[in-house]
C-alpha cells in the first residue's frame, strides 16, 4: 500500500503563490494517475484536479482553472500542486490521493482513490 505525504503548506496573502509536494513512497507510483482535493472547515472535500499517471493530460475544478497547475515527477515519487493567485476562499487542508486503476486516468470522486495522504493547512490571509 502506498503512503502519501504532502508538504508545503502554510500562511500566505491573498495574491501569493504556494507549491504543495505529495511524497509516495512503499507503493507503485508511476503506474496511477492522482488527484489533489480539499476540504475547507464546515464543507465537504472537494475534488481541486487530477493528473494522468503519465502526466500527459491534467483536469480542474472550475474554481481552480487558470490559477492552479498539477504536475508530477515519477523519477521523485512527488506530485505537485502549484498554487498561484491565491484567494481567501482557497483556505482549506489539501490532500493528495492516488487513484485505484493501474494505468487509469484520475478521478473526480473520492470513490475512485485508495491511498491519501494526511492533508496540509493552507491559510490564505486576506
Amino acid at each position: 500500500q502506498v503512503q502519501l505525504v504532502e508538504s508545503g503548506g502554510g500562511l500566505v496573502q491573498a495574491g501569493g503563490s504556494l507549491r504543495l509536494s505529495c511524497a509516495a513512497s512503499g507503493g507503485t507510483f508511476s503506474s496511477y494517475g492522482m488527484g489533489w482535493f480539499r476540504q475547507a472547515p464546515g464543507k465537504e472535500r472537494e475534488f481541486v484536479g487530477g493528473i494522468t499517471w503519465s502526466g500527459g493530460s491534467t483536469y480542474y475544478a472550475d474554481s481552480v482553472k487558470g490559477r492552479f497547475t498539477i504536475s508530477r515527477d515519477n523519477a521523485k515519487n512527488t506530485v505537485y500542486l502549484q498554487m498561484n493567485s491565491l484567494k481567501s476562499e482557497d483556505t482549506a487542508v489539501y490532500y493528495c490521493a492516488q487513484a485505484t486503476d493501474l494505468f487509469g486516468n484520475y478521478g473526480l470522486t473520492e470513490e475512485k482513490y485508495g491511498a491519501w495522504g494526511q492533508g496540509t493547512q493552507v491559510t490564505v490571509s486576506s
